[in-house]
């Protein structure tokens, strides 16, 4: 069965507490382990980017949630994909606090080999990539 994978963007609620949040992963967590799905959600407390891993079946089920979720709008998916290796097998869920710059980069970054697009500077970075530096730098 291959892997799958999905990225996207989403506004945090408004008021949208810490609490909140760590209640929001808990639950993801567990829905998560089911599906057999990892990954990682970056939040600058605005916006969130998450990454999601797993089995197509599980990737379709976590993500009908995601899309039904009150905890955001404005979802905007950045790519889907598939692969043979998980980059964050160790979290069902995680989340990590990010700075808005380092959300808008992985946001703008080419998803394309997931899929790829050209930042800002005219450079390809690749989003998943990018998303897998600023985990590593928050570990």
């Amino acid at each position: 069965m291959p892997l799958c994978s999905i990225a996207y963007c989403s506004e945090a609620a408004a008021g949208l507490t810490v609490d909140q949040l760590n209640a929001l992963v808990r639950d993801a967590m567990y829905h998560n382990r089911l599906g057999g799905v990892t990954g990682v959600l970056l939040c600058d407390g605005i916006r969130f980017l998450q990454y999601l891993e797993g089995p197509g079946g599980g990737i379709d089920l976590v993500y009908s949630r995601v899309l039904n979720s009150r905890r955001h709008s404005n979802v905007m998916e950045l790519a889907r994909g598939q692969g043979s290796v998980r980059r964050f097998p160790y979290w069902s869920m995680h989340w990590i606090p990010v700075e808005q710059h380092e959300l808008h980069a992985a946001a703008i970054a080419d998803w394309t080999s997931m899929k790829v697009n050209r930042a800002e500077s005219g450079v390809i970075v690749a989003g998943v990539e990018l998303v897998s530096a600023i985990v590593a730098n928050h570990r």
